[in-house]
């Protein structure tokens, strides 16, 4: 994209600088090698200088406006059908911009956590890559950032690039070979948007509008307070997390672990660095909280101040006090924190640096380095704090903790403000979501999928826009017995939510996990299936955009139960057996056991045991065993039924 200025040449060069800072600017994704969507009116927005008019051209199609007060401006080209190369002119007495290479075509915006982040080159069929390149395919990747309010627009404005070897490599490995595969049959060139952030929760993905509307009203409230009063909303948050602790622990208020009368049974901390590597046999696999505490003696001339507490990387969530007084918390693992400490906290003689450290994954603790461990005050001096640490083990929740709505990744509206608000109004054929392990026992997490698709629809002016919810994958704790499953009960979630939903659809991929590897390698699979669903959704092809899923119970009269199958191609199949697997009959509360299940055409019939069934459950476990298929290779999705 090129800005040239519309100037004689005996304007002074300092109104050449003025103007060149004035001249139009382009907002969302409109970029060089960009691709619009077709068939849908182009709504083309940015500044300029305050009430100068403004005029697109596009393709033969022209649009006027002027810029408002402050600056601001919005024009709508009309529709165009599939095409390109095109060059877009912006102009106005300012200057002029220039974009080069646009397309029109069908643009798909990717998103969710780790497992849509990863890249091609990462992933098992990255030797593929080479001979990938497509020029009908363009790639755009949102950059991470955070904001506490929607923002209009990139702090840097992201940049397309047509599929190379090069630019697929880094890219989104579900998202690409979506396209790649949509590419086929679609007979438009493709746009892909990536805006992705590993290990977050859906909150952070949610406008305002869908936090009140999921029950999140009160972390909207104390973002927006943030905003005003930094430290007020700290104190908000943390009274938060306090609650949920003693509510946990049942500690009265005044003797929590952060108190000076907190009773604990303090041990000496080795050093900085993970725990699981101390040489603590309980510690070499623990994940959960640990508590850490330290004493900080300060002089009267010391303490008068106020301070930076840096402690270095924490991994994975902390919260922190300071004699009591919550300074800080935040769970990006590699972050170093960095805590503002207001005078009048530290006092004279001895102080209680109090860490609570919440390792939810891997390994976990205060990281380091041990030379980013320091107290620093306000009038430049500074001392070390990396040693001298106490530890407690203080278990595994029974809840996940709650997080400060500014948190980054697991806040509420951080990432949508900075990462998805900057899109604008951009044209949209779908959305594909892959996210939901960070949200697994988390109460409520169909309302908050519910109102973040509502979100999105509103922000992209498309109220029946597509999305393909990617399930989780198979991940953890296989299953010789019934057992109860967060991540099972997730995927349940995901179906019914995109079942109901009427422009949504699951895609099942527990045949495609690692119970090893949170992050499992096929992901072209991954993206096959994530294509299907938008040729239904968005494209209105006749197939199944799931595969074959449960659609009812029939109680039969020797006490088994009949379940019929809709969307299953050619019929259902068993692999490497004349059973399925991975059935289960349930009492009304508890007590599952597994049940003989055969498969016929669209049915499957679980033979009775002479107890009694409330429900039926299908591959309920983090990383079961399955065998249950179509005739096109898809597999049944897990669930829970009830039985009439």
């Amino acid at each position: 994209m090129k800005v040239s200025m519309l100037a004689s040449g005996a304007v002074l060069a300092l109104s050449l600088v003025q103007a060149a800072s004035a001249a139009p600017r382009l907002d969302g994704v409109v970029s060089d090698h960009a691709v619009l969507q077709r068939d849908r009116p182009l709504v083309i927005t940015g500044t300029a200088r305050a009430g100068e008019a403004v005029l697109v051209n596009l393709a033969g199609r022209t649009a006027r406006g002027r810029a408002d007060g402050d600056g601001r401006f919005s024009l709508t080209l009309p529709p165009l059908g599939a095409g390109g190369p095109y060059q877009m002119l912006v102009t106005a007495p300012s200057g002029q911009v220039v974009v080069d290479d646009l397309m029109i075509g069908d643009v798909f915006l990717c998103s969710g956590q780790s497992n849509m982040e990863l890249a091609t080159a990462q992933a098992q069929n990255s030797f593929q890559i080479a001979g990938a390149a497509d020029e009908g395919l363009r790639l755009l990747t949102v950059a991470k950032r955070v904001a506490a309010t929607p923002q209009s627009r990139f702090d840097q404005p992201p940049a397309w690039a047509p599929a190379t070897p090069g630019t697929i490599a880094g890219f989104s490995a579900v998202c690409f070979y979506m396209g790649q595969d949509l590419r086929k049959t679609a007979k438009a060139p493709i746009g892909l948007i990536h805006a992705s952030w590993g290990g977050s929760r859906i909150s952070p993905w949610m406008a305002p509008e869908g936090l009140r509307a999921a029950g999140m009203a009160a972390e909207a409230a104390t973002l927006e307070l943030y905003t005003r009063d930094t430290a007020a909303a700290e104190v908000t948050a943390a009274d938060t997390w306090g609650k949920w602790w003693r509510d946990q622990s049942g500690d009265a208020p005044g003797r929590e672990p952060w108190h000076a009368d907190g009773v604990l049974d303090w041990r000496p901390a080795p050093g900085v660095g993970a725990f699981n590597r101390w040489g603590v046999p309980d510690l070499a696999s623990y994940v959960g909280m640990v508590w850490f505490k330290k004493d900080v003696v300060l002089t009267a001339e010391q303490a008068r101040q106020g301070a930076v507490l840096s402690l270095g990387a924490i991994d994975d969530a902390d919260r922190t006090w300071v004699n009591g007084v919550p300074v800080g918390g935040g769970s990006i693992a590699s972050a170093p924190r960095r805590y503002r400490i207001a005078p009048g906290v530290l006092v004279e003689g001895r102080n209680a640096v109090t860490v609570n450290v919440d390792n939810v994954y891997a390994e976990g603790g205060m990281i380091g380095p041990a030379n980013l461990m320091r107290l620093r005050f306000d009038d430049g001096t500074e001392i070390a704090i990396d040693a001298g640490w106490r530890y407690v083990v203080a278990g595994r929740p029974k809840s996940n903790a709650p997080r400060s709505p500014w948190d980054d990744i697991n806040g509420a509206g951080t990432l949508y403000n900075a990462m998805i608000a900057p899109l604008g109004t951009v044209g949209l054929k779908g959305v594909a979501w892959y996210q939901g392990e960070s949200d697994t026992d988390l109460p409520g997490y169909d309302r908050r999928l519910r109102a973040m698709m509502a979100d999105w629809r509103r922000q992209f002016a498309t109220p029946d826009l597509p999305f393909a919810v990617v399930q989780l994958s198979a991940y953890g704790a296989t299953a010789s017995r019934p057992t109860e499953s967060g991540w099972a009960r997730l995927r349940d979630i995901q179906r019914r939510t995109t079942e109901a939903d009427g422009h949504a659809a699951a895609v099942v991929t527990i045949d495609l996990g690692d119970p090893l590897d949170i992050h499992p390698g096929e992901k072209q699979e991954v993206g096959r299936r994530a294509a299907r669903a938008m040729r239904a959704l968005a494209y209105g092809e006749d197939v199944a955009p799931s595969g074959p899923g449960v659609s009812a119970a029939v109680r039969n009269p020797d006490g088994g139960v009949t379940l019929a199958f809709k969307g299953a191609s050619g019929g259902l199949v068993t692999h490497s057996a004349n059973v399925a697997i991975g059935f289960e009959l349930c009492a009304e509360t508890g007590s599952c056991r597994f049940a003989a299940a055969v498969a016929s055409g669209d049915t499957v019939v679980l033979a009775g045991d002479g107890k009694s069934v409330a429900r039926v459950r299908y591959a309920w476990a983090d990383a079961p065993a399955v065998n249950l298929f179509d005739q096109s290779g898809l597999p049944v999705s897990p669930f829970e039924i009830a039985v009439p």
